[in-house]
């Protein structure tokens, strides 16, 4: 791990670049918080005008200068030209205004970014590794790994970005997106991240025919040309990088689990779509059981949307259950009804799509009278409903209602995003289940009135993998894991959930029947709000650490009472520390 932390504004920088090669370094840049003596020292008296400003200062300009975008999109390109010019400011200016921003440089805007990526593109990053250069990909890899530590790798195929699909090379948006979180909130140093495109083509018929698309205009590689192209890149981190996360992100149902399975036990290999999907979900699960003072293995979920995320988060919950309730895998998996858009995940419906992933949860064909949604709700008496499906108002008032003759609290999560793709309006499921409905959304949603009149709200939890996969993946690094077991999965859910304002605050009766409401009427959110993300992941990094140091798969050699403080050291903060020139300095910290 990187030695910055927060306390980095104190050590001294040695750096070999000057003049305008130091001002065109965005890991380097100071703008106009460089202070007299370094102006001096590297050739910056003239080019920069004479007032030295404050970092704070540097934001209150920056953040005016946002405001005045007038669309999210045009905000996010003013931040990507920010970040190619000055990394401590960019990531300054998003901690500070962090709840308000976090819509611009991840999700929904990001997708929309992603989309237009080739009419947008004005700069490379990260590193392209495209299938017509297959054979000098290890020569590609290494010139960018050269005289670098990497800890992080966020790669990308980009079959399935942000509930838009198919976006060929633009997926580079989802990898760079998501290395910023893991700095943002989880304190990874953006030095030692490498954000990745695979890019073995696209399906996307825009691209193909758009003469400014600036990938491997070819249809999409599948079968063995994939896996070898995809296992020659796993291959050189493994080499190369022997200690490094390799985070796969937004790759297609058929690929997503399969290439963890491959992968998972030969190094610290993480899915967010399937594992950090799968552990927020289950978190924020956890956090509306505990409050119904039921148990996981009590509920009947049914999850509408059977792609990669849906299954992740089935098997997540489901893995949950065998090892917190001690329960069979088999009659855990039993709780649940998977639907896709041909129905019920049904015997008939495996062998007829022949499915990766489908045949363990599959139901008999004569268990419901139904495959709709509503049949299957009615059916089984389903206590959970998760929406993982893109389809729009498909949580209909009959379904809500259907859901809410079930329990005293039923537990709705429309989890698609963007916000236009959510199965259900909030408002509209605290409407229709009479304030009764537990509810966490994939995206921000505004609070919604609960019925009865007076002034009670209820916070719609954002279930986000940003709350979760940022600690993870710092706590894996801080242990430098050999793997990213089910065991530091759980550990990682079960913190946060610990962390739920609702479970601080429920008043819940015995049973689930009584008052989930607040002393003041209100309901508090499942999960914490985002703008307590980098204090919420630093808890979950402690416990996936230590889960990694009692599994026995750290390689690190310090002890549990050591690792708050060596979690505080690792964590990268934006300051600017003292620069001295030096020609032979490689601008390391010490």
């Amino acid at each position: 791990m990187s030695t910055q932390s927060s306390n980095q504004a104190q050590h001294i920088c040695k750096v070999s670049l000057k003049g305008r090669a130091l001002l065109n370094d965005p890991q380097w840049n100071k703008g106009s918080a460089f202070i007299e003596e370094e102006r001096k020292a590297f050739g910056l008296v003239g080019i920069l005008p004479y007032k030295v400003n404050t970092l704070d200062e540097q934001i209150e300009r920056a953040y005016q200068q946002l405001k005045q975008r007038d669309t999210a999109i045009r905000q996010n390109s003013f931040l990507e030209s920010l970040k190619a010019q000055n990394w401590v400011l960019y990531y300054a200016l998003l901690q500070r205004y962090l709840k308000e921003l976090m819509p611009i440089v991840y999700t929904p805007t990001e997708a929309e970014a992603i989309a237009n990526y080739s009419h947008l593109f004005r700069r490379s990053e990260g590193l392209y590794l495209n299938y017509p250069h297959a054979d000098i990909m290890e020569e590609t890899f290494l010139d960018q790994i050269k005289g670098r530590n990497i800890d992080l790798i966020v790669c990308s195929d980009a079959e399935a970005i942000l509930g838009i699909g198919d976006q060929g090379v633009g997926g580079i948006g989802i990898s760079t997106a998501k290395a910023v979180i893991y700095t943002l909130v989880g304190g990874i140093d953006p030095a030692r991240s490498l954000p990745v495109s695979l890019d073995v083509g696209t399906d996307n018929e825009n691209l193909l025919n758009d003469p400014l698309y600036v990938g491997w205009q070819h249809k999409r590689l599948r079968g063995k040309e994939y896996d070898e192209f995809v296992d020659t890149f796993v291959q050189l981190v493994r080499k190369y990088l022997p200690h490094s996360l390799l985070h796969f992100e937004d790759f297609g149902v058929t690929n997503a689990q399969r290439l963890l399975d491959i992968y998972r036990d030969k190094h610290a290999v993480f899915n967010d779509d399937v594992q950090g999907t799968g552990a927020v979900t289950l978190a924020t699960l956890m956090s509306a059981v505990g409050i119904t003072k039921s148990k996981l293995s009590d509920q009947t979920i049914v999850v509408y949307g059977a792609g990669s995320a849906g299954l992740g988060i089935a098997r997540q919950i489901r893995d949950a259950m065998v090892i917190l309730d001690k329960i069979d895998k088999a009659e855990a998996t039993k709780r649940f009804y998977l639907i896709d858009k041909d129905g019920l995940v049904t015997k008939g419906l495996v062998a007829k799509c022949e499915h990766a992933g489908w045949a363990e949860f599959e139901r008999d064909d004569s268990e419901c009278r139904g495959t709709s949604l509503l049949d299957v709700i009615r059916d089984s008496k389903a206590t959970v409903l998760i929406g993982t499906s893109t389809h729009a108002g498909a949580f209909t008032e009959e379904v809500v209602k259907e859901m809410t003759k079930n329990n005293a609290h039923p537990i709705i999560f429309p989890l698609s995003n963007p916000t236009r793709l959510a199965e259900v309006q909030p408002k509209d499921a605290i409407k229709w289940s009479e304030g009764k409905a537990l509810m966490a959304t994939g995206s921000p949603f505004d609070p919604c009135d609960l019925p009865g009149g007076g002034k009670a709200i209820y916070s719609i939890a954002e279930c986000n993998n940003a709350l979760i996969y940022p600690g993870i993946g710092l706590g894996t690094m801080i242990a430098k894991a050999k793997k990213v077991s089910d065991g530091m999965l759980i550990a990682a859910t079960r913190r946060l959930a610990e962390l739920s304002p609702a479970l601080k605050s429920h008043q819940g009766e015995s049973g689930g029947q009584g008052d989930v409401r607040d002393s003041d009427g209100n309901l508090p959110p499942l999960l914490p709000d985002f703008g307590e993300a980098p204090h919420v992941n630093f808890e979950v990094a402690l416990a996936v650490a230590q889960c990694a140091i009692e599994e026995q798969l750290a390689t690190v050699d310090f002890e549990l009472d050591e690792l708050r403080q060596k979690a505080e050291i690792a964590r990268w903060m934006p300051s600017y520390p003292k620069y001295e020139y030096d020609p032979k300095g490689n601008s390391g910290m010490f």
